[in-house]
């Protein structure tokens, strides 16, 4: 058992910050930088994750890279930025007042109309220009996030594009430096333990510490981006006893890939959206153009796949494209390791099949040989699919998500596994529709045939987001949509690139 420490500390805009012991641990970023630091550059606009005006960069070190991502401040607690650096746009200018060349190029292009949701801009561009590894993003992708009542987003968009023609500032450098020192000094195995009136807060370094303590509190709440667990705070006003951060535990981050057959990569709970989908989205193009549609870069940043998992939602967008990838779940906790498929998780609405005391400790997605190889499909085969139905096209909760994998041998359905979000009161197999395919020609007629057995598979009801009319009809023509995908040229995705895989995750769009 290493060292305790019972203080977090942190580097804010290049000086190390100790946080007083008497912060509660559920105090937002947000709220303590401007009430307890008097920064009040951040701004609070929505106060969930949305409109961007929070964002600030948080600094990590991982591996040997230092990574600066772009996050909403409001849905961060004070604790989560424990050991990192955290610059916000009152930092961002040079030591004798000079602006930034992010600052300039703003000026400079007439990117600030009413200057509220500027500094969120302004830390989103300075973000995108540090290239984060792993994540690759068009300036309308980084920028997706952050929203602007005055409509001024052209003039934006230019100042993010012109920005990498200014030369670096020396003094920038010499911050980036001292920043690593700092990361560098802090990358220890110390446990953090907080214990506070209002709640207790811990962040255990391996699997051992994580097991003891979800055993001596088994109700305990599992904290890893907090993208929920913020609007528990924000929103809900809910007290939360025990947060226990999965980010610093080992074997609970980082990508592992299987070479025995068959090979599966494995996603550690504490792994991000923006960390996980550059190897997912390789093997399978399309979840990569799932993933981009998840939330805004920032929530990506902070958000964990096995958090949508473990929070159960019948509209979480990865478990029905995992269920669809026949995907396994392993969890863990006082009764040891167990594994199953990941589709027998989700028992009943706000059910999971889930112990006291037993988090969700990975996710196992097996490879195909056609996802390994990344080949031209051949004539009737079929790569997996999935399909995103929401109101608007970017940070949107689906009214539908329709997943598909189906293999195609010599012109018959061989297998075919179809799940759905928004269909059901947890995320589903359409297994009548399934067993309506397997074994037929794949041909229009067969795909015609099987879209009454929808109605077998699912009961959809109607709400805020879309009637059960609407859900059952595009559930049926999302299928339409897959055959003709599969077996033509027809032109069916207006927005995105998806499964062509003309723009892979790794490759980098980054200004700097």
């Amino acid at each position: 058992m290493g060292a305790i420490r019972d203080q977090v500390s942190f580097l804010l805009n290049g000086v190390r910050h100790d946080v007083p012991r008497s912060v509660p641990p559920t105090r937002t970023l947000l709220d303590y930088l401007r009430e307890d630091c008097g920064l009040k550059g951040t701004k609070e606009g929505c106060n969930e994750g949305d409109c961007g005006a929070c964002t600030v960069v948080v600094a990590s070190l991982r591996g040997n890279t230092v990574e600066h991502l772009a996050v909403n401040a409001c849905i961060q607690l004070v604790p989560m930025v424990d050991g990192k650096s955290v610059l916000t746009i009152d930092g961002l200018r040079g030591p004798r007042g000079e602006p930034h060349p992010v600052q300039q190029a703003m000026v400079d292009c007439h990117g600030s109309q009413c200057g509220f949701c500027t500094p969120g801009f302004v830390m989103s561009i300075y973000a995108q220009g540090r290239g984060s590894p792993g994540h690759a993003a068009t300036i309308d992708d980084a920028l997706a996030g952050n929203l602007c009542r005055c409509t001024g987003y052209g003039p934006i968009v230019a100042a993010a594009a012109k920005v990498s023609s200014y030369p670096r500032p020396g003094w920038d450098e010499k911050r980036r430096n001292e920043e690593r020192e700092f990361l560098e000094d802090q990358s220890g195995s110390t446990r953090l333990a907080l214990d506070h009136p209002n709640g207790r807060f811990f962040a255990p370094t391996n699997l051992s510490e994580l097991i003891q303590l979800t055993t001596q509190y088994p109700e305990v709440h599992i904290l890893a981006g907090a993208t929920d667990v913020g609007l528990w705070v924000t929103k809900q006003l809910r007290g939360l006893p025990v947060l226990i951060s999965i980010d610093r535990v080992m074997g609970l981050r980082g990508k592992q890939s299987s070479q025995s057959r068959p090979r599966i990569t494995r996603i550690g709970a504490a792994e991000t959206y923006s960390e996980a989908y550059g190897s997912l989205g390789w093997y399978y193009p399309d979840i990569w153009e799932l993933v981009r549609r998840v939330g805004s870069v920032q929530v990506r940043n902070s958000g964990t796949i096995c958090g949508n998992i473990a929070n159960g939602s019948p509209i979480g967008d990865m478990p029905p494209a995992l269920i669809a990838l026949d995907a396994t779940l392993v969890l863990n906790g006082p009764q040891g390791q167990r594994r199953m498929p990941l589709e027998d998780f989700f028992v009943a609405y706000g059910k999971q099949d889930r112990k006291p005391g037993e988090f969700v400790e990975a996710v196992e997605v097996p490879l195909t040989e056609i996802a390994i190889n990344q080949g031209d499909e051949e004539e009737g085969d079929a790569r997996p699919r999935f399909y995103k139905i929401s109101k608007r096209f970017d940070q949107d909760i689906s009214a539908v998500l329709g997943c598909f994998n189906l293999a195609i041998e010599t012109g018959t359905v061989a297998s075919a596994r179809i799940a759905f979000g928004g269909m059901a009161p947890i995320p589903k197999r359409a297994k009548a529709v399934e067993a309506a395919l397997v074994g037929k020609s794949w041909t229009m007629a067969t795909v015609e045939a099987a879209l009454p057995a929808f109605e077998a598979d699912f009961q959809p009801i109607s709400d805020m987001r879309a009637s059960a009319e609407y859900r059952m009809r595009v559930a049926k023509n999302l299928l339409v949509r897959y055959f003709h995908e599969t077996t033509s040229d027809v032109p069916t995705r207006l927005v995105g690139r998806g499964h062509d895989g003309q723009l892979r995750p790794d490759e980098s769009l980054a200004m700097d």
